[in-house]
């Protein structure tokens, strides 16, 4: 409408004045209802050509969109294992710091799996003694058998020299007789060192290997001790959190609540059409009016650009995608932050705004390679920008009384 007012003004309204004052023709004689469009004909063909143009031109190089929001992500409160809500914590809408204690589960499977886990370690240990016991033992049949095995060496020994010496005044069966005692005493002796050789590697691998597993095990018990109880990770004000003692609570079906994240709005995301890509650039100057913050005009840059638009994404299904259903095109997402910092501080998070971009050509039109013609379409360009803060204004103007009044609120 008001660039229909702008345009009327300047091709109607003249013609209007060239045919009432210089041709004389009258209003409601010459200039009637039905002959209009006749005696007007050239204003108004004008007038809807240069509304047209203008509408174009300002909503093309001056991007507009009333989807800008303040986005903000939520933290759902989830324990990391099933289980009973044994004690909570916190109650709705409290705010809480990282760290900090919102329920805890029952916890007695846990409690009892750590107190296996130490009860195997104090085993291990108790076998490590036992085992230092055997060790000596060990070592008392080693002397005991080498003992044995020296007195029926020597006694082979001094019969074979009686043989040597006076043979057949010692029997031959003797003689093997103490050979093969020899050969026992040998035997027990290689089985005492090799029973001594078990019991040291039991102690230096076997149970230091069954000390580790069974360290590791209390470890995972206490892992999962500590799992049930869930605490912020961040801070912020605790939402829709209604948990009571004996509630079931399932990370995959049912979450406990959620935790909005306490932090201030920085910027905004905004959704302008995809025929607007090639003008929104990194560093355009904007404007925004927000319903949070009336009768407001907040000078915004425009400080990333998304390449991608969310409703062409694939996701990997059993079934073959139909391209019938990216028909409707998508938005594209722009991040604009505030000029000056802290201007949006006190904008509540998720709020909605209008915003206005502005394309500027101040670098072209300082080119001196730049042509008369070039410039002058930059110039026209940069100045029906004027046009869109206006609306921009009038839009703020009006917001609070679209909402309360006409709204129905």
């Amino acid at each position: 409408m008001f660039e229909l007012l702008l345009c009327s003004s300047l091709t109607i309204l003249p013609d209007f004045l060239y045919r009432r004052f210089v041709q004389g023709k009258r209003l409601g004689r010459e200039i009637t209802l039905f002959s209009v469009w006749y005696e007007l004909r050239w204003g108004i063909t004008l007038c809807v050509i240069l509304t047209v143009s203008l509408i174009t031109t300002i909503f093309y190089f001056h991007p507009s969109t009333k989807a800008a929001t303040s986005v903000f992500r939520t933290v759902t409160i989830l324990p990391q294992i099933n289980g009973r809500v044994a004690e909570t914590y916190v109650g709705l809408n409290q705010r809480v710091e990282a760290g900090q204690p919102l329920f805890r589960l029952d916890s007695t499977e846990q409690e009892a799996a750590v107190e296996s886990a130490r009860r195997r370690i104090e085993e291990v240990d108790a076998t490590m003694v036992v085992a230092k016991s055997q060790l000596a033992e060990a070592d008392g049949r080693i002397v005991q058998a080498r003992g044995a095995l020296r007195q029926a060496v020597d006694e082979l020994a001094a019969r074979e020299e009686v043989q040597r010496r006076s043979p057949g005044s010692v029997a031959e069966r003797d003689v093997a007789r103490i050979r093969v005692q020899v050969d026992t005493q040998q035997g027990a002796l290689d089985a005492a060192l090799a029973s001594r050789e078990a019991i040291v590697s039991q102690m230096q691998f076997q149970l230091p290997a069954e000390k580790a597993s069974a360290e590791a095990a209390l470890h995972e018990a206490e892992v999962d001790l500590k799992k049930t109880l869930v605490v912020a990770g961040t801070d912020g004000i605790v939402q829709q959190f209604a948990l009571q003692p004996g509630d079931i609570v399932n990370p995959m079906l049912r979450p406990a609540g959620i935790l909005v994240p306490e932090r201030r709005v920085t910027g905004l995301m905004a959704g302008f059409g995809q025929i607007e890509s090639q003008v929104l650039k990194v560093g355009m100057i904007g404007e925004v009016t927000c319903i949070a913050k009336p009768w407001t005009i907040i000078p915004m840059v425009v400080t990333e650009v998304q390449n991608v638009i969310a409703s062409g994404q694939v996701r990997p299904t059993d079934t073959l995608v139909d391209v019938q259903q990216f028909v409707k095109p998508g938005t594209l997402t722009v991040l604009m932050e505030p000029l000056y910092s802290g201007q949006l501080d006190d904008l509540p998070q998720g709020g909605n705004c209008i915003a206005n971009t502005y394309t500027s050509n101040h670098e072209a039109l300082q080119d001196p390679d730049t042509g008369s013609l070039r410039k002058l379409g930059l110039h026209a360009i940069d100045t029906v920008g004027l046009v869109h803060a206006m609306l921009l204004r009038i839009q703020a103007l009006l917001l609070p009384i679209q909402t309360l009044v006409l709204g129905g609120h």
